[in-house]
């Protein structure tokens, strides 16, 4: 019996396990998941230092004519003290003495022919003073467990001299697919037979989702041929499969895995497109069986499969996040079971996909998002809310719009 869409993703996240560690260089950290706390051994700023080149002065001295006893460059160890009248020069990121107690930028100063210098009025306490932790204080946590590294991770960790970092393995997935009138898109093809869009589909996607993925091929429509390719995959931690799971003559992926001793977790999802999925197990390797049918195939994989790697991947982040929009047009919907609508988000609109058959290959190649619709949802009008799930995007357009903040 088919499980709602709730109950599936709740038996994912009760059944997956994150998968072993290793350490790697920080340089080959990207896009790698945290798999320990990472301290800050020391503070940044290491110690107090000036944020402008300019002049280091006395609060006292606001208006007045000042003598320039010293220069600190940045980089060096000197810590001159000055006294009320006097001033030192200073260059960005030097060391700033104690004596200090303001930074006044080099613009705001005038040059006197008696080599001193006026002090504007209104100089403030601490001013243009970066301060020993302002950023990162010695001990605070600066990536945690479960944590993605992206850029900026990483310029946190080289700030503390890290070199090493030990992180969740990638998940290991192996892709193959079913049925006898499939092709691989470099071998020839006879009129009755099409490419196999989904392989290359699901492969790309893994990889894109930080998987180390193989595709072993295109089994036949045979117990036999199917057994033996699953046998085959039995080392990896996900196994990806499209058709062959629903109820046709030669639909025999289901029997094949249930001949392997595969537990069954779930067998269905009340869910349009894509009901017949199954998500099930054989010892230590996680089987996600897809719909055949490639918009169906791509659809369920955004819902349900990425969730499952974010599980395998050792990610804090195992749900899916959505971002608020309005729909465009008036939209008609075929009520009575949860839907899928493809399209695309332009940062404020959504906008559904006209074509949406779940056989269709070329519908994702134009969106970048995707709703999903409560089995009630019979009509939406015009700017009515909905919660875009984005598929994959660097978040650019091909209309040049202004994207400031303005009052």
């Amino acid at each position: 019996m088919a499980i709602s869409i709730y109950d599936a993703l709740e038996l994912i996240q009760k059944n997956t396990k994150k998968i072993g560690f290793e350490i790697i260089p920080l340089e080959n950290s990207l896009k790698r998941v945290c798999a320990k706390d990472i301290f800050a051994t020391h503070s940044l700023p290491r110690f107090n230092n000036s944020a402008m080149d300019g002049y280091g002065v006395k609060i006292e001295d606001r208006s007045r004519n000042v003598k320039v006893i010293n220069t600190i460059m940045a980089g060096d160890k000197i810590e001159p003290l000055i006294n009320t009248g006097e001033c030192i020069k200073i260059m960005t990121g030097a060391r700033v003495p104690n004596s200090v107690e303001a930074i006044i930028p080099k613009e705001d100063i005038i040059q006197n022919e008696d080599g001193t210098i006026s002090l504007p009025s209104n100089i403030k306490q601490n001013n243009h003073i970066r301060f020993i932790g302002e950023d990162i204080k010695s001990g605070q946590i600066i990536l945690g467990v479960g944590q993605e590294i992206n850029f900026a991770s990483i310029t946190a960790l080289a700030s503390q001299g890290i070199t090493h970092i030990k992180v969740y393995k990638k998940p290991k997935v192996i892709v193959f697919a079913s049925g006898e009138e499939l092709k691989l898109h470099y071998e020839k093809v006879e009129d009755y037979q099409i490419y196999n869009s989904n392989t290359p589909t699901l492969i790309a996607r893994t990889q894109e989702l930080g998987c180390d993925t193989t595709f072993i091929g295109v089994a036949n429509d045979t117990l036999d041929s199917i057994q033996e390719h699953i046998q085959n995959s039995l080392d990896a931690d996900l196994i990806v499969t499209s058709g062959g799971v629903s109820v046709g003559d030669a639909d025999f992926t289901k029997e094949a895995f249930s001949n392997l001793n595969m537990q069954t977790i779930f067998d269905g999802i009340a869910i349009k497109p894509g009901k017949p999925t199954v998500f099930g197990k054989i010892n230590n390797t996680y089987i996600l069986n897809l719909p055949g049918n490639p918009l169906a195939s791509a659809l369920i994989f955004e819902l349900f499969g990425k969730i499952l790697i974010q599980n395998l991947n050792g990610s804090k982040n195992i749900y899916h996040n959505t971002i608020k929009a309005k729909i465009n047009d008036d939209f008609k919907n075929k009520k009575g079971r949860p839907t899928l609508i493809p399209g695309n988000f332009d940062g404020e609109y959504f906008t559904p996909s006209q074509k949406r058959s779940p056989g269709m290959v070329n519908v994702l190649n134009h969106c970048n998002s995707l709703i999903l619709l409560n089995e009630d949802v019979e009509f939406l009008a015009k700017d009515s809310s909905v919660n875009i799930l984005p598929i994959n995007w660097k978040f650019f357009t091909n209309i040049n719009k202004g994207f400031e903040t303005k009052c």
